[in-house]
Parts: C-alpha cells; structure tokens; sequence
C-alpha cells in the first residue's frame, strides 16, 4: 500500500513538471503572420517571349519581368499612322482656298468706288453703279459660302482625325500592357507560366509577396477589443519552435468590425470566449519572419 502512494506521488509531480515545461508563453493573443501578395496576371494576349523571374526573385515596384509578343500591335499602329497621315493630307488650306474670291471682292470694289466717282463727275450713270454693287454683294455671299464649307470639311476631318488618334491610343495602352511589370516591391513566391507559353488575357503569370512588411493575423477578445485601437505599438513575438522566439515592435493597423468564431489553431487567454475579433499587427521583417508561422502579441 505504501508503494503504491508512492508511486501516485511521483506520477503527480511528472505531470506537474511536464505541464510547467509545456506552458504556453503568456500572450494576450496569437495567429499566424501573412504577407500582402499580388498575383500578376497577364492583360495581353499573345506568345510570352520573355518572364524574367523565379521563386526568391526580388522586385522592385514598376521592374519590367517579361514580355507578351507585339507585333501584330505594333503593324495595327502603323496602319493607324498611315491613316493618320491621309487625314491630315486631306485637310483643306482655308486661307488658300478663300484668296481668290477675296481678291475678286477688292478688285469689284475697287471698281465700285471707281464708278462712284466717275458718276459724281457726270461721267457714269446710276446703272453701272448698281451692277457694280450687285458684284460685291455676290461675291461676298460666295465669300460666306466657300468658308462654310471649308469649316464643314475641316472638321469632318478633324473628328475622323480624333478617331484615329483614339484607335492609336488605344493601341499604345495595348502595347504597354504586354510589358510584364511587378506592381510591388517583394519577392516571387510562385511562379505559373514560362517563356514560350500563350498568355490570354487573365492567366496568372505569377504570385509576388511584400516580405519586408510582414503582417500577424491575431485574435482578441471583446474584453480586451475595449482597451485596444489603430496605431497602438504592441510586441510581436515569432515562434520558431523549441522555445526559441524574437521579440519585434509591431503596429496595430486593422481591427475587423465583425466578431467569429475562435479557430481551432487558435488560442486565447480566456478559452471560453467563442467569439473573437481578428486584428493584424505589421511588423518590419529583417529576413526572419516567413509567411504561416505562428507568432503571439503583448499590449504595451
């Protein structure tokens, strides 16, 4: 009977020692760290002649990673340019075009006032003024006729000469769509096509993740939701597995409007609150802090 007490002893003090070597570290909230990840897809049918990346690539913002083929743009261009050109060959030199009628204007009114002065010498008669007057009043409303049609023809030509520079426009945008840019500063995280592949309008190319800024997707409570707000400085701790975990300085930037249910993979101070708030948490990462690990928070 005494070795049985005994043993129930020190099968006590085991239990004690393994659940005090297994104790959790004392964190107000735990989750996972994420990163903001884009995947780039292409917006440009056509042949993939060039995708300059690989996982671990690192890229910067606006950094041109490959090529969709262009040639049959760039052949639409050109016949746009011709067309282009045939608009504005077409466009009439209005003060060519009205020169002679305006000439024959100061020449009939030149005479006019000729004969007004030969018939306030007696030297005309009322009739060759007349006619004389009747001359510049034709001319001038062919005058006015002729310009009419000229600023009819001339912007005829200049609306079909918008079109034209729309299509060509819209061309360029095209052809700047084949360039493969990286929308972010980060690192290729997966890769979907290769050189020499079709590309349509859509398909992924690949995944590129900002790795510097990392983010921990925790869960708090409602008690704690109170004491907490946007801009709050809280420590950040990653998990690296036996023990072992660094310390970073963290920013609280988003607090979810909506409670859910508490995930499994997640454990929090009070374990009975079912319903949780998620919040992230960015943290500058030095290279350490990988995407899935889990990490744990403290409020300052």
């Amino acid at each position: 009977m005494k070795r049985m007490v005994k043993i129930g002893v020190w099968g006590v003090a085991l239990l004690l020692v393994s659940a005090c070597g297994n104790r959790l570290p004392d964190y107000d909230a735990t989750g996972t760290f994420e990163a903001t990840e884009v995947i780039v897809s292409a917006e440009a049918s056509g042949k993939i002649l060039q995708l300059k990346v690989e996982e671990g690539t690192r890229l910067k913002v606006g950094e041109e990673v490959g090529l969709v083929d262009t040639v049959q743009l760039y052949l639409k261009k050109l016949q746009l340019e011709a067309s282009m050109k045939s608009v504005e060959s077409q466009r009439p030199d209005l003060a060519k075009q009205i020169a002679a009628t305006k000439q024959q204007i100061a020449t009939a009114q030149r005479e006019k006032r000729r004969v007004e002065s030969l018939l306030a010498a007696g030297a005309a008669n009322q009739k060759q003024l007349d006619d004389w007057e009747a001359q510049v009043a034709l001319l001038e409303r062919q005058l006015v006729a002729q310009e009419s049609s000229l600023r009819n023809s001339t912007n005829s030509l200049t609306e079909q000469g918008n079109s034209v520079a729309i299509q060509i426009a819209q061309v360029d945008d095209q052809l700047n769509k084949c360039h493969i840019l990286s929308p972010i500063d980060g690192t290729v995280l997966a890769k979907y096509a290769e050189a020499g592949e079709l590309a349509t309008v859509g398909k992924p190319l690949f995944k590129v993740g900002e790795l510097d800024r990392m983010y921990l997707r925790a869960y708090i409570t409602s008690e704690q939701l109170s004491s907490v707000k946007l801009g709050d400085e809280v420590r950040v701790y990653a998990d690296y597995g036996n023990s072992e975990r660094k310390e970073y300085s963290g920013v609280l930037t988003w607090i979810s409007d909506r409670s859910e249910f508490t995930p499994k993979t997640i454990l929090t101070q009070n374990e009975r609150a079912n319903l949780v708030y998620a919040v992230k948490i960015a943290v500058k990462n030095g290279g350490l802090l990988k995407i899935g690990m889990y990490g744990g928070i403290t409020f300052k």
